[in-house]
């Protein structure tokens, strides 16, 4: 049986948020990383030598080897490693996170064997961590619609799943009869096009604020969000697990080969049959669907085996995200607010609201 450690170390985004922890305890081990992750960096493009010119350092010299990350690795005092890092870590692993090319150079040196057993016992920290037990809760009654606008450019809630998913059922047939005849079947093609696997146009919420403004995959370091508090009735479907993911792909299965093949090859290295769920079929029997952090970081951004010939990827996805269905979340009492910050890499900072209680 796995432990909650070997659920994490499972998915790229789990280790992608180990060795972040690991480099933020010990900078050497932040050296080597770094070294070692740009040579396995598939879409490096940029010399060591330009790379050392910069930074002062002697590019005659040899790198860190793999044998002083693992040294790092094994002598790392995982007990400094708090629940402000481990946020920190979620977000980075999150924002790296790339289901349409693939791995970068770090994602790559955190899946090989000898690293991903070096990270086990970050993970299992982690795994026992007094702030990581909310991952694996499912949706809370209490939840935050985000707005990417600032406060003076409000916006109404989304709301008409009754309309918006026959459209994307709609849509995404045809993007997949046309990508079968347009394009070209090799996966590893110079073809990019849909990647994410949940139906634009319909209302998504978070569980807390401000984390969940850092847990955006493909992130344009938006400076401006208005959250909005909701909450919803209804029957929600909880992904807990990868094998919840790929249930929910089994039951309601609808191919997306042609439209998919090349991005999610680049991601995966699979080529094969892909499917995603066909959200307006279990619109039918789901009020919601909720992705928990845990099936994210274990299940996120690899293949998922659904039958002999298909397999799923949870792509596009943010953890902690509630996608509604059907017509049952509503905006709530309590004020709106509004969060900012002046560069990506800042913390949030609220202008309005009450957001001790729901940090």
């Amino acid at each position: 049986m796995d432990t909650g450690a070997d659920v994490l170390l499972g998915g790229p985004r789990g280790r992608r948020l180990c060795l972040e922890l690991a480099m933020e305890v010990d900078p050497s081990i932040r050296s080597a990383a770094f070294w070692l992750a740009h040579d396995l960096d598939l879409g490096k493009g940029t010399s060591r030598v330009l790379i050392t010119a910069t930074s002062g350092e002697n590019p005659d010299q040899p790198g860190p080897s793999m044998t002083d990350l693992i040294a790092g690795l094994a002598s790392s005092d995982v007990t400094r490693i708090g629940g402000v890092a481990i946020e920190r870590a979620l977000a980075a692993a999150v924002d790296t996170s790339r289901p349409w090319q693939e791995p970068d150079g770090e994602d790559v040196l955190a899946a090989l064997p000898e690293v991903r057993t070096a990270l086990a016992p970050i993970a299992q920290h982690v795994m026992t961590a007094s702030s990581t037990p909310w991952w694996s809760h499912g949706r809370q009654v209490e939840q935050w619609a985000i707005n990417w606008r600032p406060a003076d450019d409000p916006a109404p809630l989304t709301r008409d799943p009754a309309r918006a998913l026959p459209t994307w059922a709609r849509d995404t047939r045809a993007e997949e009869v046309r990508a079968e005849k347009e394009r070209p079947r090799n996966p590893q093609a110079n073809w990019s096009g849909t990647w994410w696997s949940f139906p634009h146009g319909t209302l998504q919420t978070i569980g807390r604020v401000p984390l969940g403004l850092n847990l955006i995959e493909d992130s344009f370091g938006e400076e401006h969000a208005t959250v909005i508090p909701v909450r919803g009735v209804g029957r929600t479907y909880e992904v807990r697990t990868a094998d919840d993911w790929v249930s929910l792909c089994r039951e309601y299965p609808l191919e997306v080969t042609a439209s998919r093949r090349h991005d999610w090859y680049r991601c995966t290295g699979h080529d094969g049959r892909w499917v995603i769920p066909d959200w307006e079929k279990v619109a039918e029997r789901w009020d919601a669907v909720h992705l928990t952090v845990l099936a994210y970081l274990s299940g996120a951004s690899r293949a998922l085996r659904v039958d002999a010939d298909m397999s799923t990827v949870l792509a596009g996805w943010n953890p902690d995200t509630t996608m509604w269905l059907t017509d049952v979340a509503r905006e709530w009492e309590g004020p709106r607010q509004h969060w900012q910050r002046s560069t990506y890499q800042e913390a949030w900072t609220t202008t309005s609201g009450d957001p001790m209680s729901h940090s």
